[in-house]
């Protein structure tokens, strides 16, 4: 008997490629992925014409500038305020409860649900950070403007139907949004703090 080279049986590999695949997937599926972070954000239409650009003429009364700079210190129109104080001056400034003068203008407005009532839908909140400005201060300040207006929707919804505004209907949610329209511009970052 002669003796021969033994051959070495080998691993079939013609399927890791597929094994390589389905893992990839499966990791893929079971990761979690961070997707809260960011900011929640309805463009407005691009105007039709340049004629329009033209038209939107914003009286003083009616914006509220927000700056930040890159110190993270926040001014409110002439006022320097904390972070914690910035939801009520918002709200006030919204809602312009008394009527004042120096805050935005009210007309009558027909909203379904509500009838004919004084809004102040011609308002703007205007927010300009500096480049040195830090993303934490950038993120707190938006969601204490974001949260002014979830508040006073709210209140509208618990004072119009006693119940919360994620709990109305489309219907009246639209309305409700009609009323305290969320306007808030941001204006290009400057470079005031030299960072």
């Amino acid at each position: 008997m002669a003796k021969g080279k033994r051959s070495v049986p080998e691993i079939n590999s013609s399927s890791t490629a597929d094994i390589a695949f389905l893992l990839l997937i499966f990791f893929l599926i079971t990761t979690s992925m961070d997707t809260d972070r960011g900011l929640a954000r309805r463009l407005p239409p691009p105007p039709e014409n340049k004629e329009q650009l033209d038209d939107i003429i914003v009286k003083e009364r009616n914006v509220l500038p927000v700056r930040i700079n890159a110190n993270d210190q926040l001014m409110v129109g002439s006022d320097y305020l904390t972070v914690g104080e910035l939801r009520d001056r918002a709200k006030e400034f919204i809602a312009n409860p008394f009527n004042e003068a120096n805050l935005p203008e009210k007309h009558e407005k027909e909203i379904p649900y509500f009838g004919k009532v004084m809004v102040t839908d011609m308002h703007v909140i205007s927010l300009q950070n500096d480049r040195g400005t830090s993303y934490q201060a950038y993120i707190d300040v938006q969601n204490e403007l974001v949260a002014a207006y979830n508040e006073l929707r709210n209140e509208l919804a618990q004072e119009k139907w006693q119940k919360n505004y994620s709990e109305l209907t489309p219907e009246q949610q639209e309305a409700v949004r009609e009323y305290y329209p969320q306007k808030i511009s941001e204006a290009e970052p400057k470079n005031y703090g030299g960072k």
